[in-house]
């Protein structure tokens, strides 16, 4: 008898339907797997014999086929075990194909039969939904993650035998429920702030402008003038992720298998800083497994590269392609996987190897030639692509005495308010940052005669380029969302244009 049961293969951070079909038929006793499997794919025969085994099913000494359909496409993982498992007893006789109908079922099995964790039960859980299947059976510790997909029952297993007695009506799993919006707001507040930070008005204003239209930055200063300080802090004046920014961003974090099972759901925006030592395939994803790196791991939240110019010139370069398209795409051989990365990256950096080049306080004992050096680890095109530019001065004893200033909650405010001008004007979660084409910038960056001849100016003398043109205006729009202007007004452009000044300073000189 051929049974026929579904399941799913992940593919990046998206769910593809995957058919298990089992036939059993008289022959030399065999076990076989086809439809392209992996090596831990084809493991699994032997796991799921003494798992059925172990489980109290005696399976009669047969030549067994499992196909995995559809066949062009290759199988990785242990995540197909209960559905192989299941499809043997209803091959055998033992549970009734009907009972089955709209299900589909993901897991890993040990010898005993337990039903191990698994990674992607959400992106797993989101293809069902999509297939239009009622319900599906994943292990118990994946069965909050994978309740996120609203429309679809879960059953969370914590065995084989358990999924036998649920599905032959001896016993009865109670589905699984888990309420977005109560994990939302039990999510973990941070533990520090905006005020945090003594003086650099001009470089808080700068992380204010970035967080309210999601631009980029990079912050060149000198030892202790507070970069890093200031970037930790960047996601507490972001404003709080919504569901579906939730559910996109845990879809990432439950592919790479780091999420936590206490708390099934990434309800903070991410925040990350890797290593300098880090390669290309971490920072931006790959490897042999084709992972998620850094810059998806940051979706809807921030990546942080401290003492940038010390990271590898390739995995720097490797940035140009995300930052432009909001996504990164990770071809093999067998198949091609797509992460998302909408973030907000902060870079900082000093400006020469002692940290002190062009430091009033502090003199610097670098040649010129070592300055240059260091500097130019940092290529034209990902300098280009840094909207903000902005350089923190080094802190007298004065400042470091003053009272507190604004707190994130403060802050926070502004940039919201900022933020559903935009919802407003675009009518999506387009943010100004996003804003590419001639036809936005003409749209919804206007500019009268006065503004768009000095625009012109400040264009021929600091030599910029057409996307740095772009990023002025979308600059200049987000200043002007922040002062709760209709319309760009001259001092919004003006400050816009400054945050272009640093590359000259230190790259054009």
């Amino acid at each position: 008898m051929i049974s026929k049961v579904r399941s799913a293969a992940l593919i990046g951070v998206t769910g593809f339907p995957v058919t298990v079909e089992a036939d059993s038929f008289r022959g030399l006793p065999s076990f076989d797997i086809v439809g392209l499997p992996d090596t831990a794919v084809k493991e699994s025969k032997e796991r799921v014999k003494a798992a059925l085994r172990n489980s109290g099913f005696d399976l009669p000494p047969q030549k067994t086929v499992i196909n995995l359909a559809p066949a062009d496409i290759k199988k990785e993982g242990s995540v197909f075990d209960l559905a192989i498992a299941v499809a043997l007893l209803i091959s055998d006789g033992k549970i009734d194909n009907k009972t089955t109908e709209g299900c589909a079922f993901f897991g890993e099995l040990s010898l005993a039969g337990e039903v191990k964790r698994i990674n992607g039960a959400l992106p797993l859980a989101l293809s069902a939904k999509s297939s239009s299947l009622s319900a599906v059976f994943v292990p118990s510790e994946n069965a909050k993650e994978a309740s996120l997909a609203s429309g679809v029952t879960v059953y969370g297993v914590k065995n084989l035998y358990e999924v036998y007695c649920h599905l032959s009506g001896e016993s009865t799993i109670a589905p699984t429920v888990s309420d977005p919006l109560e994990l939302m707001s039990a999510a973990c507040r941070y533990d520090v702030d905006f005020s945090d930070v003594k003086g650099q008005p001009a470089l808080k204003r700068a992380f204010e402008i970035a967080a309210a239209g999601g631009h980029n930055v990079i912050v060149i200063g000198s030892p202790g003038s507070g970069k890093s300080m200031l970037a930790k802090r960047l996601p507490t004046i972001l404003p709080d992720m919504s569901v579906a920014e939730a559910i996109d961003t845990t879809r990432v974090y439950s592919a790479a298998g780091l999420l936590d099972q206490d708390m099934p759901m990434v309800s903070a925006r991410p925040f990350r800083s890797p290593h300098h030592n880090i390669s290309l395939p971490g920072l931006i994803g790959g490897g042999a497994d084709a992972k998620p790196g850094e810059v998806s791991l940051a979706h809807n939240g921030v990546l942080f590269l401290d003492e940038f110019l010390e990271f590898q010139p390739k995995a720097l370069e490797g940035l140009r392609q995300p930052l432009e398209d909001g996504k990164v795409t990770i071809s093999r051989a067998a198949a091609v996987n797509t992460y998302p990365c909408k973030m907000v990256l902060v870079l900082a950096a000093n400006p020469c190897p002692c940290g002190y080049y062009g430091d009033k306080r502090r003199r610097c004992t670098c040649s010129q030639t070592a300055v240059n050096r260091y500097l130019s680890k940092m290529s034209g095109p990902l300098l280009d692509r840094m909207d903000i530019q902005v350089e923190a001065s080094s802190l007298t004893f004065d400042v470091l005495t003053e009272k507190s200033g604004e707190t994130s909650a403060e802050v926070k405010k502004r940039v919201e308010t900022a933020r559903a001008a935009q919802k407003k004007r675009y009518g999506s979660d387009m943010l100004n940052s996003d804003l590419k084409t001639e036809e936005q910038l003409t749209k919804y960056c206007a500019l009268d005669s006065s503004e768009r001849a000095f625009l012109q100016d400040a264009f021929r003398k600091l030599g910029l380029s057409v996307r740095a043109y772009a990023s002025i205006l979308s600059i200049a729009r987000t200043i002007a969302d922040l002062d709760g202007s209709e319309n760009i007004e001259f001092e919004h452009l003006s400050e816009a244009i400054s945050y272009r000044r640093l590359e000259n300073k230190y790259w054009n000189r």
